[in-house]
């Protein structure tokens, strides 16, 4: 299926924006594992539409039901199934782009590839909303790997070309709580209130503006990953790019790296601690698509929402004629705010997937406590 990943913990996320309802199945988690609920509805939170004027209006509860997979607040060994009621819903505002396309949309896309039979009302299968299940699955994924003492962190790190302080060479996870319980996930709050002026400028425009996210993993082993395909980067851009609205993603200096010479990226190795340590990270804790121990980092870049309230050139499919077009209805200035716990999401469910693999050759070790 295209809408899942993970080949040892398989994610399949379904439904979609206005349907009855949206959510996901993970099949192969262990058994045992608790899952702490106040925990994963305080992540989920961070996700969630109409909290402020910097999002939709669009306001849901995002509580998930679990049907299965669950049973006294642990794992069974089934696969975990949970469902997101949706609640706050105006497919009316979509009727005329029934006929009319979005630029920047899937809208064309869909309609070529299911013959025009597709749900397109709020985005459909291609909505941001369907990225709350992905962190059902990445909010329980988080968990099991911190009693591993492996924790996964981001933060806002650009809007609108303003930058925030990017993370230490060796980000805490004290430091990753701090910033997801703040409103505004950015380490430089100052840079952050700067951010959330340029989000309420693009929208009183009736435009929208996008952002960069960056991404860490602290308490990877050593020796995680494969070259080539199998890669640590190869798998994770696989499934961040399924995230809605990501159009780029690199790790540890990324593009950057190809301005450098090797004298400046190469990472010098020494000793501390008597454990083999980098004192810099471009290679963001990968070398030939393995860990070498050091923080993961990675970067994705989110495009500015293309639903915008700004009159904008489009066709008519029944009338095959230019149109203009001024979406209606409410949508977020800027997603990439709340695309950061889902960075996290996906990032924890490629990560906790790949230590299967590292682990196979040692029984037991995935469902005991580190």
């Amino acid at each position: 299926m295209s809408s899942e990943f993970g080949a040892n913990i398989r994610v399949s996320v379904f439904g979609q924006s206005h349907g009855r309802a949206i959510g996901v199945l993970v099949d192969g988690l262990p058994a045992g594992e608790r899952v702490d609920m106040e925990e994963l509805l305080a992540f989920m939170a961070r996700r969630r539409p109409g909290r402020n004027s910097l999002s939709t209006s669009r306001r849901e509860a995002d509580s998930p039901t679990f049907l299965s997979g669950l049973k006294d607040g642990l794992t069974c060994g089934a696969p975990l199934c949970a469902i997101i009621e949706n609640g706050d819903v105006r497919s009316s505002d979509y009727d005329e782009l029934i006929d009319k396309l979005r630029p920047g949309h899937a809208d064309y896309t869909a309609w070529v590839k299911w013959g025009g039979r597709a749900d397109m009302r709020g985005g459909g299968h291609f909505s941001g909303r369907l990225t709350a299940p992905l962190c059902v699955a990445g909010g329980i994924a988080k968990q099991i790997l911190a009693r591993k003492g492996i924790h996964v962190g981001a933060h806002l790190v650009e809007v609108a070309g303003i930058s925030d302080s990017p993370f230490p060479l060796s980000p805490t996870p004290e430091l990753f709580t701090q910033v997801a319980e703040k409103a505004f996930p950015v380490l430089d709050d100052a840079a952050g209130e700067d951010m959330k002026a340029a989000i309420l400028k693009a929208a009183e425009k009736g435009d929208s503006v996008g952002g960069v996210i960056e991404c860490a993993a602290i308490g990877l082993p050593a020796g995680l990953g494969a070259p080539m395909f199998d890669g640590v980067e190869s798998q994770l851009a696989h499934a961040l790019f399924g995230i809605p609205a990501i159009k780029g993603v690199e790790f540890g200096v990324g593009f950057a790296a190809a301005r450098f010479s090797g004298s400046q990226n190469n990472d010098p190795f020494t000793i501390e601690e008597n454990n083999i340590v980098t004192t810099t990270n471009n290679c963001g804790g990968i070398l030939g698509g393995i860990t070498n121990g050091m923080p993961l980092t990675l970067r994705a870049a989110v495009k500015p929402t293309p639903s915008i309230a700004l009159p904008q050139r489009s066709v008519s499919l029944s009338r095959r004629e230019n149109v203009e077009l001024v979406v209606k209805g409410r949508h977020d200035p800027c997603v990439a705010h709340r695309a950061v716990p889902v960075i996290e999401a996906v990032t924890a469910c490629v990560l906790l997937d790949m230590l299967y693999d590292y682990d196979k050759d040692k029984p037991g070790n995935l469902t005991q406590e580190g």
